[in-house]
């Protein structure tokens, strides 16, 4: 049994010690730069304000665009809001530039996503980028193992082809698709989130590069469906699909080597439940 993915090696390096503190030290330095901008900028105010000139607010904004600046405002109530958003800028690109966001499937990106917007993550610095992204490194396994769990668990089980112990040759997937008098469409349920998730286990546990978001399966077979509305399958390197017009898709996988190494990863987190002999599911 295969018990940690082989592409979880991709990622086994921590980010270079160097480019975190160009980091650290561009973020300080701007921050200084902005408080003596801010600075500058209300004394300037002060000057045009006194000879009937008016203040910053009055001359340094568009004509009917007079919205909040937060240059305009004093440096104890601007600088921890300008902080935060670089911070959390710093902290996308970071991410970003990780890979981890690959290892994760769709709910932990959006909790990722939305620790960054209510402020959840440390202030940028050294330490606690090194500390952060260890975190990560260390848990990157139980990361994209919990991603396939999470894809599994969200089948439904009133179907026979899915079991509720491992993945088969084929699975059928609910509410996928719709059907009126002009043919069919890809829905925008969460379905589609765990299609796209689906695929891109698939490409990891076969050790390719994870495509661009504009270009998964979900993207794919949307365009698909609507240059084509009134064929109902669809194929690619990794799954032949059929779809009906009740909405439900059957999904059969064409690398059953990729899905018995899911399903090792299934039999790790349930042990009693997954069938000794693999000619049950394949």
């Amino acid at each position: 049994m295969q018990t940690e993915p082989e592409v979880i090696t991709e990622h086994s390096e921590l980010m270079n010690s160097t480019n975190i503190e160009r980091i650290v030290t561009g973020r300080d330095a701007a921050l200084v730069q902005i408080e003596q901008l801010i600075q500058q900028l209300e004394t300037i105010s002060q000057l045009t304000a006194g000879t009937g000139g008016g203040n910053a607010s009055d001359w340094a904004m568009k004509q009917g665009h007079r919205y909040d600046c937060w240059l305009m405002e004093k440096p104890e109530k601007a600088l921890p809001v300008i902080t935060r958003n670089i911070d959390r800028s710093l902290w996308r690109d970071l991410m970003l530039k990780s890979g981890m966001l690959s290892l994760m499937d769709a709910q932990a990106r959006t909790q990722w996503y939305q620790n960054l917007e209510d402020c959840e993550l440390p202030t940028i610095s050294e330490a606690n980028i090194l500390s952060t992204f260890k975190q990560l490194h260390q848990s990157k396994a139980d990361v994209f193992e919990r991603g396939i769990i999470n894809v599994f668990k969200g089948l439904s089980w009133d179907y026979k082809t899915n079991s509720p112990c491992y993945f088969g040759k084929k699975i059928i997937i609910s509410n996928l698709v719709t059907h009126n008098r002009w043919g069919y469409s890809l829905t925008w349920e969460y379905r589609r989130d765990q299609l796209a998730d689906l695929e891109r286990m698939l490409f990891l546990l076969d050790g390719k590069a994870i495509p661009d978001n504009r270009a998964d399966i979900s993207i794919n077979l949307m365009n698909h469906i609507r240059d084509i509305p009134g064929k109902d399958a669809y194929g690619d390197s990794y799954f032949s699909i059929r779809y009906f017009q009740k909405g439900t898709a059957h999904l059969t996988f064409k690398r059953p080597e990729l899905v018995e190494k899911i399903n090792d990863i299934i039999a790790k987190h349930y042990p009693d439940q997954l069938p000794p002999s693999t000619n049950q599911r394949f």
